[in-house]
């Protein structure tokens, strides 16, 4: 049986991990996201009352007050403040598709 072809070195590499993605505009959106889908994974019943009762940005004020310093933290603030992700983020995942925020 013969040996498998080795790779062609003039094909080129993909990312095998897409978090590793140097473009900071997607890994800045991919941040804005996890951190969002966190609250939710944390309150969900929170959440579903603050849609229910249309308090969703009060009753997660300092928890979207964390999140969003830490997003600033890591993906620096003239991006974090110069791009929609954040906003968009929160209103796709805690909002559901309302534009809440």
């Amino acid at each position: 049986m013969a040996a498998p072809a080795a790779p062609s070195s003039a094909t080129p590499r993909r990312t095998i991990n897409p978090f590793l993605n140097a473009d900071p505009g997607q890994r800045a959106r991919r941040l804005a996201r996890a951190l969002v889908s966190d609250l939710v994974a944390y309150h969900p019943k929170k959440r579903d009352e603050g849609l229910a009762q249309g308090t969703l940005r009060q009753l997660f004020r300092e928890d979207i007050k964390k999140s969003y310093e830490e997003y600033v933290e890591q993906v620096g603030r003239e991006l974090a403040e110069s791009s929609p992700h954040f906003q968009d983020a929160l209103n796709d995942v805690l909002a559901g598709g309302q534009r809440l925020f």
